[in-house]
């Protein structure tokens, strides 16, 4: 197992510099200037432009500045943000947990619900189950995410007003931060309805980012549970007289999740994706809406490092999954 991590472990780091460049050159090819933004309204002259630019690092070569970042952020300086003059890496764990609660909340509801999803629409292939199901999985992969963000807000909370339009929770509750989760926090601060106000506000952000993995998943697991009802190991398991339960659930379900699996944590590079969309259209606190506002700010340190933190988060899952994989199935290993 030790051979099977570190062999992982050394892919990771080609490609944690491979995305380190993207990240460092395609911030360099946005239009605009950071230092002229930072004059605001004002025009700035030449002899201060030249300064700040020094100030930043930006007169120096390419290359010299990409290494001084890779350096940096090697000894876990991510840099300072041109804009609120305030360590990016302070300012990513301020907002990631908002994310985090976010995309937690969506992975579940997707996994909750395309698992015994897929597993039905597997069971009773071409029925009028299998069909509607996969039909709803197709149409729900295929929304765009700001068109059903926007048309849930419409109906749940502008129709019905079932549901808040914005935020994490109702300005009627304040209370210190503890965790940074705000359904943890807002059960420790002891306020009557803040839990419930919270869960409102978490609703319609969670169906949204939810829905495209919920589609994937749920036709990732009727694909695999179909190709493993046609095992020999699975007859055999009936010919012996097994419930269905026993059979469905102990003999096919565990080999069918190894696919399922890895599909599940392909997507949190989709919904750490989503997010940006999600936490834009609901105004959510978050990395994504921190991203996008940097983006029309020119803010090129948290751009870049932005980026840099969630693909290694990215890759840290799918190391977390890999690892996962070989633990189901020995014969990966070797």
């Amino acid at each position: 197992m030790l051979r099977y991590l570190l062999g992982r472990l050394a892919v990771l780091i080609p490609t944690f510099i491979g995305v380190s460049i993207i990240a460092f050159s395609f911030i360099r090819l946005l239009p605009g200037d950071p230092v002229a933004l930072l004059s605001g309204e004002r025009v700035m002259s030449p002899e201060r432009h030249a300064e700040i630019s020094a100030a930043l690092g930006y007169d120096r070569p390419i290359i010299i500045q990409y290494f001084d970042y890779l350096g940096g952020v090697l000894t876990g300086n991510f840099g300072t943000s041109i804009v609120t003059k305030q360590p990016i890496i302070d300012q990513f764990f301020v907002l990631f947990p908002a994310t985090m609660e976010l995309a937690t909340c969506a992975m579940i509801f997707a996994v909750v619900l395309g698992i015994p999803a897929g597993i039905i629409a597997a069971i009773k292939r071409g029925s009028f189950f299998d069909q509607s199901i996969m039909g709803a999985a197709l149409v729900g992969y295929s929304m765009p995410i700001f068109w059903w963000g926007l048309l849930l807000i419409i109906l749940f909370s502008g129709v019905l007003q079932w549901t808040p339009v914005s935020g994490r929770i109702s300005l009627m509750y304040y209370f210190p931060p503890v965790t940074g989760f705000m359904l943890i926090d807002s059960l420790l601060s002891g306020q009557a309805g803040a839990f419930k106000s919270a869960v409102s506000h978490l609703i319609l952000p969670t169906i949204v980012l939810g829905t495209i993995p919920l589609a994937v998943i749920a036709r990732q697991t009727r694909s695999a549970m179909l190709e493993v009802l046609g095992e020999d190991y699975v007859r055999t398991a009936r010919a012996k007289g097994l419930s269905p339960f026993r059979v469905i659930g102990v003999h096919a379900l565990r080999n069918a999740m190894i696919p399922v699996i890895t599909t599940i944590g392909l997507q949190v590079g989709l919904l750490l994706a989503g997010a940006i969309l999600t936490e834009t259209i609901f105004s959510w606190p978050g990395i994504g809406k921190w991203m996008v506002d940097s983006v029309f700010r020119r803010d090129y340190p948290v751009i870049q490092s932005g980026l840099l933190i969630i693909a290694g988060i990215i890759m840290l899952v799918n190391l977390l999954v890999d690892l996962m994989y070989g633990l189901i199935n020995p014969r990966i290993r070797h």
